[in-house]
């Protein structure tokens, strides 16, 4: 090819390589046009950064570059290479394969009647269209700082899109642990985005709060006691983390400053920012990697962050605590339960197998979680259904026990007329976990997927711990005939695809059972 380009004329050494952080593709079959690039924009710097450049010869070695480096931020793109549309092939490519919206795409073509101008930048996404012979080295500095300065616009819209994504997706759910976790780190994405380049960002709470740590036995307001609960960028891997143990000198000065003063405090690339709650131990909001020196509109934004996100923190953690609480209490009473009508480890076993039907069988995790606190109460219905009666498992008549279950209205007195969602669900389970697949259970002869499948797992987790361990009444059964039992009961009394799971996850199962070996002392109306 004759193409002319048109560049400042100099005679030094044509390899100048500039190594930075904006990446530049250069797609020509002529290499002396790919070293005449470099050279012109060998001294090219944006926002502190330079050039990275990468080459290309052909159009299949061009797409081969572009898979492999996603981040390009400019591609000039020859026109006429191996054929005459080669360079078209690719920037197609490039869009409507790669789905790479973010790259800019400079077409330079000596040819031009090769690609019409209106027709290519129409059909092919192209940014730029330019004639070699009119792109002098200053009009290819310009070219390219337009181009870039579109890619970064580009990625920093993207960028709030991705927070605003976190942010809508856990303000549905914002009272949850893991969705505030992703709140913030939405809002802290945001709010990097929107300051632009910041290296990293870190949310640090109290240890009185925060999640996975334990708080020190001498609590005090001072930096000791925080420890990050989200971040962003170079603070990515610090969750659980200590301050302390990520930051030093002037940056930590500042930290001591804003945390004393409860201020937001700034030093030459980064900031500290107080945020208050109603907790006497507020949190920090830690900045690293300023790019530039904060606006006035950028310090507004700052503070509606430290205004606002802990107040939501703390929300969170007043519902976790409550939560906690309804747990513990549960907890409690059902080993309490466990105490009062048996020994031994029973109910832990239970809550094991439990959490392996559950899993294998589908169950949320925030269902998994419930039936699993809620387990322990499945034998609630004693308190009532036993009342008058011995305390001893074993000098109850069988026919007392039989009759009382069958009676329509029995229920765990207890757990009933309660608005709260855990204690419900325990008095389901506590009531119907004795009916049967083919309905011939009781209380309410509820058959098939009409019994609930908290109650089914329940069933077959009962039944199953309570063979494999002795009794005041029975021996152990061995593995083997528990299992036969089992699978004649399939379809019967146990649902057929928890019997599936069951056997499918048994090396488990008997590993819990071993694991706890202590028996418990239940009645279960299928062992006489």
């Amino acid at each position: 090819m004759s193409d002319e380009i048109l560049f400042v004329e100099d005679d030094e050494n044509d390899d100048v390589l500039v190594t930075g952080n904006w990446k530049l593709l250069i797609v020509d079959d002529e290499p002396e046009v790919h070293a005449v690039t470099k050279l012109a924009l060998g001294d090219f710097v944006f926002q502190d950064q330079g050039l990275e450049f990468l080459s290309a010869y052909d159009g299949e070695q061009a797409k081969k570059i572009m898979r492999e480096t996603p981040d390009i931020a400019v591609v000039l793109l020859d026109v006429v290479m191996e054929t005459d549309d080669a360079g078209l092939k690719v920037a197609d490519y490039i869009r409507n394969q790669l789905a790479n919206n973010f790259v800019r795409i400079i077409l330079r073509t000596g040819q031009p009647g090769q690609a019409p101008e209106r027709d290519v930048i129409i059909n092919y996404d192209i940014n730029d269209y330019k004639s070699k012979t009119e792109l002098t080295a200053q009009k290819l500095f310009t070219v390219v700082i337009a181009a870039l300065r579109s890619y970064r616009d580009i990625n920093s819209i993207d960028e709030n899109r991705q927070g605003l994504e976190k942010i809508i997706s856990a303000s549905a759910d914002l009272f949850s642990i893991l969705s505030l976790e992703n709140f913030i780190e939405g809002v802290m994405q945001q709010l990097c985005s929107l300051l632009g380049g910041i290296e990293g960002s870190a949310y640090l709470a109290s240890s009185e709060s925060s999640l996975n740590v334990k708080p020190d036995v001498d609590q005090d307001n001072t930096l000791n006691n925080l420890y990050v609960f989200a971040g962003k960028g170079v603070y990515e891997d610090n969750g659980g983390d200590g301050l302390l143990q990520l930051v030093s000198g002037s940056l930590l000065e500042t930290c001591q400053l804003a945390y004393k003063n409860q201020t937001i405090e700034y030093n030459a690339d980064a900031l500290a920012a107080y945020c208050k709650g109603s907790n006497k131990h507020g949190s920090l909001l830690v900045l690293v990697g300023l790019p530039r020196e904060l606006k006035d509109a950028d310090k507004r934004l700052v503070e509606m962050f430290t205004q606002n996100v802990q107040c939501a923190f703390e929300n969170v953690m007043l519902t976790r605590d409550i939560e906690n609480t309804q747990r513990e209490v549960i907890d409690r009473v059902g080993k309490a339960m466990a105490h009062h009508f048996g020994k031994g480890k029973h109910i832990q076993r239970m809550v094991k197998i439990c959490d392996v039907l559950g899993r294998n069988i589908g169950l949320t995790q925030t269902e998994l979680n419930t039936l699993c606190l809620v387990v322990p109460l499945h034998d609630m219905a004693k308190v009532k259904t036993l009342d008058g009666l011995p305390l001893s498992a074993s000098s109850i008549d069988r026919s007392q026990l039989t009759s009382l279950y069958q009676q329509p209205d029995t229920k765990p007195t207890i757990l009933n007329e309660t608005n709260q969602p855990l204690i419900n669900t325990a008095a389901l389970i506590a009531r119907d976990h004795y009916e049967f697949w083919n309905g011939g259970g009781y209380p309410r002869g509820k058959s098939g997927e009409d019994i609930h499948i908290f109650c089914r797992i329940t069933a077959l987790a009962d039944a199953y711990d309570v063979l494999r361990n002795p009794s005041d009444t029975k021996p152990e059964w061995s593995r083997e005939r528990v299992v036969n039992f089992v699978e004649q009961q399939k379809g019967l009394h146990f649902d057929p695809s928890l019997v599936e799971v069951l056997l499918a996850n048994l090396d488990e199962i008997e590993s819990i059972i071993r694991s706890d070996p202590d028996f418990v002392a239940s009645e279960h109306p299928i062992l006489n």
